[in-house]
């Protein structure tokens, strides 16, 4: 895969150097364009989302930071590296906040930029395996991952980390494909999932709120009650005599 660049820089013979000074192909990749500031930038951007974006900080009309704003907040799967003078480079810290990957220290070498081009292929890659493996999988798992998660509500030590050891993910990338695909954090699932359950039991038979507590995997039954009146609007209690329904 050939991964986009646009260059940002007000300076001509800086973006120059930049689009000449290394082989671009050789970490596949290819310059898109070219901007002479932020404001060109995003108007280069909207059309055509780069991959990487090489950007000064000070510029006219926009600068590097106020760019790198609306990227994040628009764009934030676009990878930033700042382009920085010693005068900036306090502030080129100060916006780490932003995601920002990386930055060259001006004046930058070969070497220099190299090294950022290498960290920042290394980053696409992986992103793109995990993408490939999500569209590989993710739908196999979007039904039985509320399968899963169900067989296992009675389980008080059933956990993200257990789940993932069963289904051969890390705990991180499953965290994010379960949000994706059921629309809540893990937690937020199962406790919603065994409060459902809860109230089925509490309709249908005659066990002791106690008893349907451990049989949806709570040990602590002012936790049980707590979350379910947080979910249910009432206490288990209330729920079983019909108040409020």
């Amino acid at each position: 895969m050939v991964y986009s660049i646009l260059i940002v820089e007000d300076e001509y013979l800086v973006r120059q150097g930049l689009a000449k000074l290394v082989n671009f192909t050789a970490y596949d990749m290819e310059i898109m364009g070219q901007a002479e500031n932020g404001r060109q930038a995003w108007e280069l951007i909207q059309k055509q989302v780069p991959d990487v974006i090489l950007t000064d900080i000070n510029m006219p009309q926009m600068n590097g930071i106020q760019l790198a704003s609306l990227v994040r907040e628009k764009y934030p799967q676009t990878h930033l590296v700042f382009l920085t003078g010693y005068d900036d480079f306090d502030y080129a810290l100060s916006a780490v906040k932003l995601g920002v990957d990386d930055y060259l220290l001006k004046p930058f070498s070969r070497q220099d930029i190299e090294e950022m081009l290498g960290k920042i292929k290394d980053k696409l890659d992986k992103e793109g395996q995990q993408s490939q493996v999500q569209d590989l999988l993710a739908p196999k798992l979007e039904g039985n991952l509320a399968h899963t998660i169900q067989e296992h509500l009675s389980d008080s030590q059933f956990s993200l980390k257990s789940l993932a050891g069963e289904l051969g993910f890390s705990p991180t990338y499953l965290s994010s494909l379960i949000k994706k695909e059921l629309g809540l954090p893990f937690q937020d699932y199962l406790v919603r999932e065994r409060v459902k359950k809860a109230k089925l039991l509490l309709l249908t038979t005659d066990l002791r709120i106690y008893e349907i507590a451990e049989r949806v995997g709570f040990e602590d039954m002012n936790y049980f009650t707590q979350r379910f009146k947080q979910i249910a609007g009432m206490t288990p209690r209330q729920y079983k005599k019909g108040e409020a329904r």
